[in-house]
Formats: structure tokens, sequence, C-alpha cells
């Protein structure tokens, strides 16, 4: 098999090993146009990307039409380009952040779907709002008229062992629980995405219904 056929194939088996009501997630970062383009032909759900300057020079070769989410950290000197680009931001995580792609949004006449970024592993090298802060922010965000907080989304602590990451997604799934009980005006909590190539079977069974895959859809880079 090329390439392309494996692609294919890689996007069939994952599309069948997860619950239908599961948004799949190309991660595309070092990707170029033709794999993504292959990879929405297959079956994925929407493109992910975490780097603006590639999105923004990917963006106009890829043909084939789904959603495109910001999945990596983003600066605020990049919200103009991200809201020109993207038709949801994973990664909120502050609400000076959030204040700028209000800014943006509200020049573009959009509203932009937000998730709120959780650093589950509590880690001082990762972006992300600390769970104890996770509500407080969204009520912060909520009354930003140009954004709609959707649900969250974590990273979590890379393991070798995909079960190592299950307390994060635990921790980051009973945020979500108790933020929908809130019944927070402006926020829906819809998406829960969590999960990559080597966990994202745990982050499933542990609620999450967005996940974002790379290695397993496109190969090694």
């Amino acid at each position: 098999m090329n390439n392309f056929e494996i692609l294919r194939k890689n996007v069939a088996d994952i599309l069948q090993s997860i619950p239908s009501g599961v948004i799949l997630v190309a991660a595309a970062k070092t990707r170029n146009a033709r794999e993504v383009d292959a990879a929405v032909k297959a079956g994925i759900h929407a493109i992910g990307h975490n780097y603006i300057q590639e999105a923004e020079q990917m963006h106009p070769l890829v043909t084939e039409k789904a959603p495109w989410h910001m999945i990596g950290h983003l600066q605020r000197n990049k919200v103009k380009k991200a809201v020109e680009l993207f038709d949801m931001i994973e990664t909120m995580d502050s609400l000076r952040l959030a204040v700028e792609v209000d800014k943006h949004c509200a020049n573009a006449n959009k509203v932009m779907p937000v998730l709120i970024e959780i650093n589950s592993g509590k880690e001082s090298n990762k972006t992300g709002v600390l769970p104890e802060n996770a509500i407080e922010l969204i009520r912060q965000v909520q009354t930003l008229k140009h954004i709609r907080v959707m649900g969250l989304m974590t990273m979590g602590p890379r393991f070798g062992n995909p079960e190592d990451a299950r307390p994060y997604y635990k921790i980051t799934k009973a945020i979500f629980r108790k933020i929908k009980e809130e019944q927070i005006p402006n926020v829906e909590m819809k998406y829960l995405s969590m999960g990559m190539s080597n966990s994202y079977q745990i982050a499933i069974e542990e609620g999450a219904n967005i996940v974002r895959i790379g290695t397993s859809l496109f190969g090694p880079r």
C-alpha cells in the first residue's frame, strides 16, 4: 500500500474503534495539504492545528471542507489570524486571551466556539487553567458576547502507558460535570476534548467526545 492507502485505512480503523458520537480531529502539525485532504476524504471530522503560521500556509492548499480547530497554545498576538482561520479554539486558558478573541470576533461579526483548556496535571511547563480555577475563568469568559464556551479540553501529562493518563481525564470530566450542573448562562458543556494517539481509547472511556489524533492517522513524523 502507498502512504495515502495506509492513511485511509488508519482513518477507517480509528472510526470503527470509536463511538459514532465522538469527533475525530486530525492533528495536522508538520503534515502537508495532500495528507490532510486525504484524511478528510477518508472521513475525519475536523482538522486540528497547533501553530498559526503552519495553519495559515496550509489553509488555502486544503481543498476538502472540514472544520478547523486550534489545538495548540494561542498567543495573543496571533489571535486576529486565528479568528480568520479557525472554527473552534480548543485552548482558551485565560481571560486576557478571551478578551482578545472576543475583540477580533466582534470585528469579524463572528461568534467563536471555545473550549477551556484544563492543566489537569498541574504541570508548570504546560498551558491551561488549573482545575480549581476553571469555574472562575468560565464565569468571567461567559460575559463576552462573541465567545461561546462549549466545553473543556485537556492534554494531561504524557505517559508511555496510556492507563496512567486516566486519573487526569477523570479530573477533567469531574470539572465538566460540575460546570454543567452550575448551568452558567452562555455556557454549554457539550464537548470534552481529551486523548491523543496513545490514549484516546482511555479518554473515551472517561467521557471524551473529541479526540485529537496525529501519529495513528498519518504515521510517524
